[in-house]
């Protein structure tokens, strides 16, 4: 034994292929990683977790490879052969071997967490043999992996014989000179220690892939051994040779691989390209910020947005099919998704738009396609736009409810819906400058899309309003008649393929593989502040406060985008998280991006940004503070309830009064004294001032500028452009870019968003009927919760927008 020791150590000093002979507790690392090209954190995913399991982390999508060596003869000599497989966080491999006319196959399981940063894994080993002489003991493996740039790869891995005394470790560093997979320069080394065999090694290396998906590999052992490496990959196939030199220089034997399952880089689309297709997209359903981890359909509008990114840069798309049919979503997504949609056609790419039927929002974003296809039982209103209140002064007395509105600022209309019976002059001149904008948005962009005259668009408007599908046709509104069957043979037509669609899922940006860049992309925070300012509902204040805190501390997270949604509601609210923003100044760039509300205490939460993106429809501005006070008449009596109390205190029984029973509203008994009236007074226009200042402070203007275009005054997005109210016109993207360049990120550089607060796993509000029997959402009117909350901070100083533009906000 003593004598087949010596002569296996002497061969295994030479790095020849007889290695494998060693008889020792754990088979030498590099006799038991033959078939890899470099260092496993060199080249995409090492062996799966055969050597080092933290490379795990990296794997996208099923992969499996079949490697074998011909030992200096037959290229199809399958003496020696491995299996490596892998899904996204486990492996497998086994490789198998002729020894002393037998043979000897080694197992290993493998599992990886972690990120592109920095990931652990463990696997196991065992032998399977029937000669006793092959056995070797079980392993355990530990595996590192720490890529803290993209230029920089550092990994080590632990390996120790369960059975018996011996161990082994592994370190090895890589570097991307140009932190990208063109060079990468390799290096490891190894330290063995078993008692039969106690040793150190060394290689290193390089490899090259000037093409994607074509690599050249060498590899230099510290024997004076070498490797001189060749892959080719064909996207979701791949092949590769590898030839072995030993310690002299000969030439010893070829090592073969050949792979299937995940897509690699490669030229074989530029050599043979593929006729580009169409992406069906159904938008049927809702389309909003957010959806629950399971069991939602929500469409979110930044999947969207970077659907229709990826397919714009994908060279296997031609075009876009929309099927706006059951469509939920409110105006100033739909304008920021037409944008996208806009700057994928500037790159010669088709849109096709299906519509059954809609109103003007949904025309105006169907007029971006190239071909918009009704549905021939369809209808079209282009009704032009309009904003209306409900009035509810005469309700209020009829039912015996008292309301007064403390009002000292021109434009600040809140609370007109409770005290006037029609609209203030100042409350109608505000509202008809913000729908004649989007009247005039509508007007440019589908009189540009449909080359009409924007006489020919006033008269549609005016003079004909409905349009049945045929009626839509001749008037060149629409281009074909039918259903999705005539957006098939559309497509059918511009692709020549019978099937000429590919689903999203196939998109090639959602297949790429991981092993490009090292590290972790660089992660921007979406933040979103959705629903009316209130500590524990709505944006939830006193828990968004300290998400916001969070991404300000977090290091990884280079910018923050505040994505604002909100009528205003509870001052307070709005200044906790706006007081956030004001001491995370100077730490890193905060971007907000406005929705289709951003106003009153909306803006409130948008002040102290770096940059305010608004779209051009957006309603901002509101820059005020209105109070009310709801008090009893004669409602209590008429429904025969009385109230009595104690008090101590001049002003204890101010807000005291009955319940409304089963909707839980509180009336107070009485309205205010003529003193209280001037307290009141005094905190709304000292919340005013307050409110001015700040504004003031954050948009770097003068405070008169700032009162200028304030009192309560809402603006569009345009308007808040030109006034300085907001910096730049657009959507979430452009707040995303803004952010990025601000962060000192690389315009091409591809970034991570981390999108908070999280939504949840699902809606538990779902599963109520079947618990009780009753369908709870149908419950909850959002008149009355608004109302609900008027009441709850009755008499409070509110920066808000009045009801209606409130009931506008997406559900959240």
């Amino acid at each position: 034994m003593k004598r087949i020791l010596t002569f296996c150590t002497l061969l295994f000093l030479t790095a020849t292929s007889s290695f494998d002979q060693l008889n020792t507790n754990i088979k030498p690392y590099y006799t038991r990683t033959d078939f890899q090209f470099s260092s496993p954190g060199a080249l995409k995913f090492g062996l799966y977790g055969y050597d080092n399991p933290s490379l795990l982390t990296y794997v996208r999508e099923p992969d499996l490879l079949f490697s074998w060596s011909d030992n200096g003869n037959r290229v199809f000599d399958f003496n020696r052969w491995g299996l490596f497989a892998a899904v996204p966080n486990f492996g497998f491999g086994v490789v198998r071997e002729k020894l002393l006319s037998d043979y000897v196959a080694d197992y290993t399981v493998s599992t990886g967490v972690g990120d592109r940063s920095f990931s652990t894994g463990i696997s196991y080993n065992w032998t399977s043999t029937n000669n006793a002489l092959l056995d070797r003991s079980d392993l355990f493996t530990i595996g590192a992996l720490a890529r803290p740039m993209p230029f920089i790869s550092v990994g080590a891995n632990y390996t120790s014989a369960l059975n018996v005394k011996g161990w082994e470790a592994v370190g090895e560093i890589g570097l991307r000179p140009f932190g990208d997979e063109v060079v990468t320069a390799f290096a490891d080394y190894v330290l063995h220690r078993t008692p039969q065999f106690n040793k150190d090694f060394w290689s290193a290396g390089v490899v090259l892939e000037a093409l994607p998906g074509i690599r050249i590999t060498g590899r230099y052992f510290d024997t004076k051994a070498f490797n001189i490496g060749f892959q080719f990959s064909l996207g979701n196939a791949g092949v590769e040779t590898q030839s072995h030199y030993n310690t002299s220089g000969k030439y010893s034997y070829n090592s073969y691989g050949v792979r299937l399952g995940a897509f690699d880089r490669t030229v074989m689309g530029k050599i043979f390209p593929v006729k580009p297709k169409y992406v069906d997209l159904d938008f049927n359903g809702r389309i909003d910020y957010q959806g629950f981890e399971i069991f939602d359909n929500t469409k979110t509008l930044t999947s969207l947005l970077s659907l229709i990114e990826n397919a714009k840069n994908d060279p296997a798309v031609g075009g876009i099919a929309i099927n706006t049919s059951g469509m939920n979503v409110d105006r100033e997504k739909l304008w920021e998704i037409r944008e996208k949609l806009k700057e994928f056609k500037s790159l010669g790419k088709k849109v096709i738009i299906f519509i059954d039927r809609g109103n003007i929002d949904l025309y105006h974003f169907a007029s971006v396609a190239d071909k918009i296809v009704m549905d021939p039982i369809g209808s079209l209103m282009l009704e032009g736009y309009l904003m209306g209140r409900t009035y509810l002064k005469g309700t209020l007395e009829k039912i015996g409810l008292g309301f007064e509105e403390w009002r000292f600022f021109k434009y600040k209309s809140a609370n007109e819906s409770y005290s006037h019976d029609r609209m203030s002059e100042a409350d109608r001149e505000q509202r008809q400058a913000i729908i004649n904008d989007w009247y005039a948005i509508a007007k440019t962009d589908i009189c540009e899309a449909r080359k009409l005259s924007t006489e020919q668009f006033d008269s549609l408007i005016n003079n004909k309003v409905m349009f049945l599908a045929q009626d839509a046709k001749e008037l060149g509104l629409v281009d074909s008649l039918g259903r999705w069957d005539v957006v098939v043979s559309i497509v059918k037509a511009e692709t020549a393929e019978e099937n000429g669609f590919m689903p999203a899922k196939s998109l090639s940006a959602f297949h790429e593989p991981l092993d490009a860049q090292w590290s972790e992309p660089p992660k921007i925070a979406v933040i979103y502040m959705l629903g009316a300012c209130a500590m524990d509902e709505g944006i939830n204040a006193r828990s968004l406060v300290k998400v916001v805190e969070g991404a300000v501390n977090n290091s990884q997270i280079k910018a923050i985008v505040l994505r604002i949604d909100s009528p205003g509601g509870d001052g307070l609210a709005s200044d906790y998280i706006a007081e956030a923003m004001r001491n995370a100044k100077g730490k890193k760039p905060i971007i907000v991006s406005q929705g289709f509300v951003a106003a009153s205490g909306g803006y409130w939460l948008s002040m102290y940004a770096d940059t305010i993106v608004a779209a051009p429809g957006t309603i901002t501005g509101s820059i005020g503070v209105i109070g009310g006070w709801m008090y009893n008449k004669n409602l209590k009596e008429t429904l025969g309830m009385s109230t009595d109390f104690v008090k101590a205190g001049d002003h204890a029984d101010l807000g005291f009064g009955f319940q409304l029973p089963f909707i839980g509203l509180g009336i107070p008994d009485r309205n205010l004294t003529t003193e209280e009236h001037g307290v009141m007074e005094y905190s709304i226009k000292s919340m005013y001032k307050e409110f001015v200042t700040k504004v003031s402070v954050g948009r770097k203007m003068s405070y008169e500028q700032i009162d200028s275009i304030g009192q309560g005054r809402v603006w569009s997005g345009l308007d808040g452009k030109q006034n300085g109210l907001v910096d730049v016109l657009g959507g979430m993207e452009t707040a995303i870019s803004i952010a990025k360049e601000r962060a000192g990120i690389p315009k091409d550089q591809k970034v991570t968003i981390v999108e908070m607060p999280k939504k949840g796993l699902f809606d538990f509000s779902t599963l109520m009927p079947k618990f009780f029997g009753i369908e709870t959402k149908s419950m909850s009117d959002p008149a009355i919760d608004m109302l609900k909350f008027r009441l709850q901070h009755n008499g409070e100083p509110l920066p808000m927008l009045p009801l209606e533009e409130s009931l506008m906000m997406p559900a959240e």
